[in-house]
C-alpha cells in the first residue's frame, strides 16, 4: 500500500515540475575563457530560482551574431536576448519595434531601476540622449596593451615598464625583432576600434561631426593629421616586418599568445585567453601620441551589450528582467570583471574589488577602468555613433589593409575611407 502511495504521489509532481520553468535564450559571441564565464553565469542563475531557465547559444563573431540577428528578426525567430556589440549600437537603437529598451524591462519587472548605480562612461554609450538606458552593458572593456615579459628580458628591454607611447611601441617593437627575441614586435587586433575611434577618443581628436555622431549623424573627419601619421608609421612597420597584421577583429591574438609577437593591443575583455595561454605577461595603458595637446585624455567602451527584443510574452520579459538584476548584482559583477578583464558594470562592483586585494595582486588589471574614468569626457571622447558603423568599419577595413599591403599610403588610405564613409553615411540616413 505504501509503494503505491509514493509512486501516485510521484506522479501528481512530475508535471508541475516540469512546466515550471521559462526558457530564456541568448545569443551570444563569446568564445574561450569567456564563453566558459558566460555559461556559468547562466548555470548560477539558472540554479539560484525556480521560475527562469536561461539557455546561452553561441552565433559565431560579433558581427555574424548581429547578422544572425537580424535575420532571425525578419524571420519572426528573434531570440529573447541578443548580445550586440559596441558599434551595433546604431543599429539596433534605429531599429524601431525590434527591441524593448532595457530600462522598462527590468522597471516593469518590479526592480527598481537606478542608472547612477553604473559606471557613468559604459551607462552613458548604451543610452538614449534623455539617458534612458537601452541595453544591459554585459562586457564592456577598453582597450590596453599586453606584453610578453620573456620577450621583454629577451631583447633587453625593461620588463617593468611597458611602453606608454607609440614612439616608445615602434621602439621596443623594432628591438624584438632586431635582436631576434622574436619574429615579430607588435601586432594588434580592431584596427578600426582601437587605433582609429579609441585613437581619437585618448588622444582628444575628432573622429566626426556632431560629436562623433552622439549629437546627430557624423560626417568622418579620420583623415586628419594626427591619424595620418599614425597609420603611416603603422604602416612602415609593417613594411619592415615589424608590425605583423592578424585580422579585422580579435584574430591577432594568436600572434601573440603562441608568442610570435612581443606586444598586443587588445581589448582587456583579451585577458581571459591570455592567462589560459599561460604566458609571463604584463600589462600597459593604451598607448598615446605624445604630440597631441592634453593626450592622455579617456578611452571609450567596446565590448557588447544586451539587447531585449520586442515582441515577447509578459512572462519572458519578468525572466529577462530577473536575469539582468542578476547580473547587477555585486559578486557576480566582481566575478564576471576579475574572470574575464571586462569592466564592472557597476560601482558597487568596482568598489568591492577595490577594497578587496585583487588589484595589488594582479597589478595592471585597474588599468582600463582608469583609463575610461580618469578624465570627464569632451566633445571627441564620449563615444562614437553612427546608423551604420558595422559597415563604416568594413570600409575602414579595406583600406587599411590595402596601405598594409604597400598598394597606397596612409594618407590616401585615410582620404578614401573619410570619402566612401561618408558617402555611405548619407546613403544610410536617407540622403
Amino acid at each position: 500500500m505504501q509503494r503505491t502511495v509514493f509512486w501516485l504521489a510521484g506522479l501528481m509532481v512530475l508535471p508541475v515540475a516540469a512546466e515550471a520553468r521559462t526558457e530564456i535564450s541568448w545569443w551570444h559571441a563569446m568564445t574561450g575563457a569567456n564563453a566558459e564565464v558566460v555559461t556559468k553565469i547562466a548555470n548560477d542563475f539558472n540554479a539560484s530560482q525556480e521560475n527562469y531557465e536561461v539557455k546561452p547559444v553561441f552565433k559565431g563573431t560579433y558581427p555574424e551574431t548581429l547578422n544572425a540577428g537580424i535575420a532571425a528578426f525578419r524571420a519572426g525567430q528573434a531570440p529573447d536576448i541578443i548580445q550586440v556589440f559596441d558599434v551595433g549600437t546604431g543599429v539596433m537603437m534605429g531599429a524601431q519595434g525590434a527591441i524593448k529598451p532595457v530600462a522598462e524591462v527590468l522597471q516593469e519587472g518590479g526592480y527598481d531601476f537606478d542608472k547612477s548605480q553604473y559606471l557613468p562612461g559604459i551607462v552613458g554609450y548604451y543610452s538614449t540622449p534623455e539617458g534612458d538606458m537601452l541595453s544591459f552593458p554585459y562586457n564592456s572593456s577598453s582597450p590596453i596593451l599586453y606584453y610578453n615579459k620573456d620577450i621583454f628580458e629577451k631583447a633587453g628591454l625593461d620588463v617593468d615598464n611597458p611602453p606608454k607611447t607609440w614612439a616608445e611601441v615602434w621602439a621596443a617593437a623594432r628591438q624584438i625583432k632586431e635582436s631576434g627575441a622574436a619574429t615579430c614586435g607588435y601586432t594588434s587586433t580592431w584596427l578600426t576600434w582601437i587605433h582609429t575611434e579609441n585613437f581619437a577618443a585618448w588622444n582628444n581628436v575628432s573622429w566626426g561631426t556632431n560629436e562623433n555622431g552622439l549629437a546627430g549623424t557624423p560626417e568622418l573627419k579620420i583623415d586628419g593629421p594626427l591619424f595620418v601619421k599614425h597609420f603611416q608609421e603603422l604602416a612602415d612597420q609593417a613594411k619592415e616586418g615589424v608590425f605583423v597584421y592578424g585580422g579585422r577583429t580579435s584574430e591577432a591574438k594568436q600572434n601573440f599568445t603562441s608568442g610570435e609577437c612581443g606586444i598586443l593591443t587588445e581589448s582587456s575583455g583579451g585577458l581571459g585567453d591570455i592567462v589560459k595561454s599561460g604566458m609571463n605577461y604584463g600589462i600597459g595603458q593604451l598607448p598615446y601620441d605624445e604630440t597631441a595637446e592634453g593626450a592622455p585624455q579617456n578611452t571609450t567602451p567596446g565590448g557588447a551589450s544586451l539587447w531585449v527584443m520586442g515582441g515577447k510574452s509578459d512572462e519572458t520579459y519578468k525572466g529577462v528582467a530577473a536575469f539582468f538584476n542578476y547580473l547587477s548584482q555585486t559578486e557576480v559583477q566582481q566575478y564576471l570583471h576579475e574572470q574575464s578583464g571586462y569592466l564592472p558594470v557597476t560601482m558597487a562592483a568596482y568598489e568591492a574589488t577595490k577594497g578587496s586585494d585583487f588589484y595589488q595582486q594582479n597589478p595592471g588589471r585597474e588599468t582600463p577602468i582608469l583609463q575610461m574614468m580618469g578624465k570627464e569626457p569632451t566633445e571627441n571622447s564620449k563615444g562614437v555613433r553612427a546608423p551604420n558603423l558595422p559597415q563604416l568599419r568594413d570600409i575602414q577595413n579595406e583600406e587599411y589593409e590595402k596601405m598594409l599591403a604597400g598598394q597606397q599610403d596612409a594618407a590616401t588610405a585615410l582620404k578614401n575611407a573619410v570619402e566612401r564613409g561618408n558617402a555611405a553615411i548619407r546613403e544610410a540616413a536617407g540622403g
